[in-house]
């Protein structure tokens, strides 16, 4: 699942590119995956909540948690980062303001309803502020929903969901101008209802709760199935909503139907199409992938002369090269430095130890979970109380 948002917010950044000089084609691409990249971003978010709360264990310090999630999140942002700053000034020529790079680089640039300083360098990063804030909240946010009595939950999880449809309601107080580029509608609407971190932890909080929903088996409305098709017809649907509405309010609640009722189907053996190796790698990769794609894409299209637009088959073979080019450096980013950074610095130094003398292989059909002799690296990434990790 999370590859496949992943891949939503890649076509997304296609549509929004220019790729095809064909008007048509362009503009076919942008009515159908436009609302990707929202919807795509709007699933991690939830997921996250969600994921989290799934995994978490009671009487964990906080201290180890969020010395997991940073370097889960942050080697990644350094390196492309790092890769954003040297393609604009060398490659583009472009002088990169030093405050916005420092912003950037603290992850804090969300913050700032300035379209210059959070789209700065690689900006598709801008997410990650709203993230860094989830984590610190969380180990705060935990208890009082934890406290929730099961019966209750349903109640609370439609309170967040009625409180995101309030949002774009407060942000019609906010400033009409300046525009985005791509349109019309205001940057600070943009900026509010789908950057401002406050207002995402809405969309973590719905997927925490939605968590405990799960974990306490309360009845879900539907099946995987059924929440699918909800949310197939929720993103078709979109384009008949104020603007303000498809940003994160119209998709929310399917989303977040898709992911518990995943869970729940997940018990007690997840659907084989879902859990094969290829899928849990690439959905393992997913993270590398958001945020490597954008400069992928950026740099690809001027360096293979898409500048001005190319031909509709031309245009979609550079895609599909560029999507390969864009699988092979997250796989690499990934494998040389989320995994082994994870495994090096994210457990305590114990369960570093008790990972470093454990045999190279574990016999077929040993479940591996969060407990005794978990790989501390995928203990918080989405093992469960009842399914292996």
């Amino acid at each position: 699942m999370r590859f496949v948002a992943a891949a939503m917010v890649f076509v997304f950044h296609v549509a929004m590119q220019q790729f095809f000089a064909d008007q048509g084609a362009q503009q076919t691409l942008l009515s159908v995956f436009t609302q990707a990249g929202w919807t795509g971003v709007g699933f991690f978010f939830v997921l996250s909540g969600f994921v989290l709360t799934w995994s978490d264990r009671p009487g964990r310090p906080a201290r180890r948690f969020w010395r997991r999630r940073f370097f889960k999140i942050y080697p990644n942002h350094l390196v492309t980062l790092v890769v954003a700053f040297v393609l604009l000034t060398w490659a583009a020529g472009v002088h990169v303001d030093g405050g916005h790079a420092l912003l950037n680089l603290l992850l804090v640039q969300s913050w700032f309803p300035q379209l210059e300083i959070r789209a700065s360098l690689n900006g598709v990063a801008w997410s990650l502020s709203c993230e860094m804030l989830f984590y610190l909240a969380f180990p705060l946010l935990i208890r009082p929903i934890r406290a929730i009595r099961p019966d209750r939950l349903w109640a609370w999880a439609a309170g967040v969901a009625v409180v995101i449809f309030l949002v774009p309601a407060v942000s019609s107080l906010l400033p009409r101008e300046p525009f985005l580029p791509m349109g019309t509608n205001s940057s600070y609407d943009f900026w509010f209802i789908y950057q401002f971190p406050p207002v995402r932890m809405l969309d973590f909080v719905f997927g925490m709760i939605l968590a405990r929903i799960v974990m306490t088996r309360r009845r879900l409305p539907l099946d995987l199935g059924g929440s699918v098709a909800l949310a197939v017809a929720a993103y078709a649907l979109a384009p008949l909503f104020p603007w303000v509405y498809t940003l994160t309010a119209v998709m929310v609640v399917p989303l977040g139907l898709v992911i518990a009722a995943g869970a729940a189907a997940a018990r007690p053996h997840p659907p084989t199409s879902l859990a094969g190796r290829v899928a849990v790698r690439l959905g393992e990769i997913s993270f590398a992938l958001y945020l490597w794609h954008q400069l992928v894409l950026t740099y690809g299209r001027q360096w293979l002369g898409g500048s001005q637009g190319l031909s509709t088959p031309v245009a979609l073979g550079v895609v599909v090269l560029l999507f390969a080019l864009t699988l092979a450096l997250s796989w690499m980013l990934f494998t040389l430095v989320e995994r082994p950074i994870m495994r090096r610095f994210a457990g305590p130094r114990r369960d570093r130890l008790a990972i470093s003398e454990q045999p190279a292989a574990v016999p077929a059909g040993t479940a591996v979970g969060a407990g005794a002799g978990a790989d501390p690296a995928r203990a918080d990434e989405g093992s469960t109380p009842d399914a292996p990790s």
